[in-house]
């Protein structure tokens, strides 16, 4: 089976722009690039922010025990 070429690549891109017209895909193209920027973005912004610990929060609960009425 062959794989598939650079014409067949050509023609599925022809067939989707005669599709969905090359407006609507130039404002998915720029609305995905802007998701991704977005999603970068928040990704850095979470690693750059370290946990804080305060007190006896960051402690571990131990053990617990149930009042027997």
């Amino acid at each position: 089976m062959e794989g598939i070429s650079i014409a067949k690549l050509l023609v599925i891109a022809a067939l989707i722009v005669l599709l969905f017209g090359a407006n609507k895909l130039r404002s998915l193209g720029g609305d995905l690039g802007a998701a991704i920027k977005g999603f970068k973005k928040v990704m850095n912004d979470d690693q750059s922010v370290k946990p804080t610990t305060e007190g006896d929060d960051a402690a571990p609960a131990g053990e617990i025990r149930h009042n027997k009425d």
